[in-house]
């Protein structure tokens, strides 16, 4: 249980303060982060309206609704990949926060510092990942498997987007500490 906050989220909230390449795209990125929540949050609301749609069609006139599954994974893998360098630029991925308070600030920071190295070599892998899987869709023209039959394509560049973002971020937070640019 925490009370407050933690020692390696104290000022991690805020865009970087300073001058140098770092900065400026850590600043350029919070740009960024603010318009594409916008655009989940709206997607969010939409795959909500669509599927109370698709549940009161089917029940009270026994439609068909081959489309509207299909559509809210769509709107919602976007909103999850594309929202997740705002999660990061903020701290608030989940974490194990059990050494946090046992470590020095600096064990904490050397800790934070390696943590987002590891994350950013998974992250690495899964958006080249995520571009091979996108750019063979599209130039396979892979669709899904059902009636709508959307292009595959779409969550894929979006995935590939989200992931992409979020390996800047990460880049960014791990190049901040040796710029000299503090967080304001």
């Amino acid at each position: 249980m925490s009370h407050g906050p933690l020692p390696d989220r104290d000022d991690a909230t805020d865009v970087a303060a300073g001058k140098g390449l770092a900065a400026a795209v850590d600043r350029g990125l919070a740009i960024c982060n603010s318009i594409i929540i916008v655009f989940a949050a709206i997607a969010l609301v939409a795959a909500c309206a669509i599927l109370s749609y698709s549940v009161l069609s089917r029940a009270l006139f026994k439609a068909a609704n081959y489309w509207q599954d299909e559509a809210a994974v769509f709107l919602l893998v976007g909103a999850t990949f594309m929202t997740a360098a705002y999660v990061q630029q903020h701290r608030g991925h989940i974490g194990i926060e059990a050494f946090v308070g046992l470590l020095s600030p600096l064990a904490n920071r050397i800790r934070l510092w390696l943590v987002d190295l590891a994350t950013l070599l998974f992250c690495g892998f899964f958006t080249w990942k995520s571009w091979t899987l996108a750019h063979e869709a599209y130039v396979d023209g892979q669709v899904s498997n059902s009636m709508w039959s959307p292009p595959l394509a779409i969550p894929y560049v979006l995935m590939a987007i989200g992931m992409s973002l979020l390996c800047i971020q990460i880049l960014v937070q791990l190049a901040l500490p040796f710029t000299g640019a503090q967080r304001r």
